[in-house]
């Protein structure tokens, strides 16, 4: 027996409140600045736009051409709460749009080698901040952004989006806080989309209006090859830190959400480029990593190749093994199995073609990305005015992102890191790999 049911108790409370306008009432638009206008710093501000009163102020990105067709994007965006009058200004540094203009809300949608410089930047000129998952390139840069956010009072949400999700709301509810599952021993999470190309084109000049310098910013400095930008990027470890920051960093958050946890005590990672040995990235195409926690295992696997699964969860997401059941989250669903073989419980979070009709124009991945940014926004923005920590507040993006971190130096140094939730215990080398080191004359923060 199947029972798929609607949204019930606090999901749908979360559901409803989410889209209200009345929850999200303002003495005035919020004044929103964006850093990074490509594909997430996009959907990131057509969310917030489409629940809460925005101007638009300014947009700053290295890339002249997608910056003007993001002024474009604004004027145009559908379903918008409050209809664009005015162009927003236009920015190549971020630092000159932060001088320029006073802002309640800077949304950071770079590359994730560009979010600790401009978040920290954007508090410290009074503004609350939206930030892409994972929060740093670095577990260094994490925490100078949290302290950052403690020093100046003002709030960052992390968008990881799970914990604003009404399914999975529901799910942690229902299945993990009632008992439902047991005791939880082990957590799998994986991702199988191929997101890592097994060909680039050769290197040559940047294209006119791409500051190539300014991209590559306190990062190694890497040729510029056509199809890095602007979403390749991730296949880079001078940009990001491979599938298991970008994808893994997601469920490795809602897992630790839902059962409360803090800090892994040992991490450990093995892998390679095992399939697409030709291409130039130089993240794995196969990696595993393992977070041990007191009586509890949590591991990862990608692989860039190969079959994808079908199902809840089954291209990406966690299973939770409990000794009364198991829970699988999928992207917007779940479904719990009892071990003694009663009823399957699942539910969904859906799309609300009603209320946002042209949700129906974007793409399936669009889709599917605008409904959780808009749970992750709205709830950032009652959070802003009831003066309480978001949902995903960066203590909670500074340790899930720090936990898939320490698996890459983990992976790098080819053996387990001992962590006690501020340092790595006797290992020197790896204590060192804590903060990496910038291109001049970009200076880190943990250096000040």
């Amino acid at each position: 027996m199947d029972r798929r049911q609607m949204l019930g108790g606090t999901a749908a409370a979360v559901s409803l409140a989410a889209m209200s306008g009345s929850a999200l009432a303002a003495q005035r638009p919020y004044r929103v600045g964006v850093v990074g206008c490509g594909w997430m710093g996009m959907i990131n501000l057509h969310a917030l736009m489409q629940i809460a009163p925005v101007e638009t102020v300014a947009l700053c990105d290295v890339d002249h051409k997608m910056l003007v067709a993001a002024a474009e994007t604004v004027m145009k965006t559908p379903d918008s709460l409050v209809r664009p009058t005015r162009k927003p200004a236009l920015y190549r540094d971020y630092r000159a749009m932060l001088a320029g203009h006073k802002f309640d809300i800077v949304i950071i949608g770079t590359p994730d080698h560009w979010h600790t410089l401009p978040a920290i930047a954007a508090m410290q000129a009074g503004a609350h901040v939206y930030l892409e998952k994972p929060i740093s390139i670095d577990v260094s840069e994490g925490r100078a952004m949290l302290q950052t956010a403690r020093a100046t009072g003002r709030l960052v949400q992390v968008g990881t989006q799970r914990r604003t999700l009404p399914a999975h709301i529901e799910a942690r509810e229902r299945i993990v806080q009632s008992g439902l599952i047991g005791k939880v021993g082990a957590i799998e999470i994986h991702g199988y989309y191929h997101q890592r190309p097994p060909v680039f084109p050769p290197a040559t000049n940047p294209p006119a209006g791409l500051d190539w310098n300014f991209y590559c910013g306190p990062a190694p400095f890497l040729p510029y090859h056509p199809n890095i930008h602007p979403i390749q990027w991730r296949a880079f470890r001078e940009f990001g830190n491979g599938y298991i920051a970008d994808l893994g960093v997601h469920f490795v958050d809602t897992c630790r959400w839902m059962l409360g946890l803090e800090w892994p005590k040992r991490v450990s990672s093995v892998g390679g480029v095992f399939v697409d040995k030709q291409s130039i990235s130089n993240v794995p195409d196969t990696q595993t990593a393992q977070f041990e926690y007191d009586d509890l295992l949590i591991s990862w696997t990608n692989r860039e190749w190969g079959e994808i699964p079908d199902g809840i969860g089954g291209p990406w997401g966690a299973t939770l093994y409990g000794s009364k059941g198991t829970l699988k989250l999928g992207s917007q669903d779940y479904e719990f199995k009892p071990v003694d073989g009663g009823a399957t419980l699942s539910g969904e979070s859906g799309s609300d073609f009603d209320k946002y009709p042209h949700d129906r124009e974007l793409n399936n991945t669009d889709r599917g990305l605008i409904v959780l940014t808009r749970y992750c926004v709205a709830d950032f923005v009652r959070a802003i005015e009831a003066g309480r920590p978001p949902a995903a507040d960066i203590e909670q993006g500074y340790i899930s992102t720090s936990t898939v971190l320490l698996a890459n130096i983990a992976f790098d140094l080819g053996r387990p890191i001992r962590w006690d939730g501020s340092r790595v215990i006797g290992d020197d080398e790896a204590q060192q790999k804590l903060t990496r080191a910038y291109r001049a004359p970009w200076i880190h923060p943990a250096t000040v």
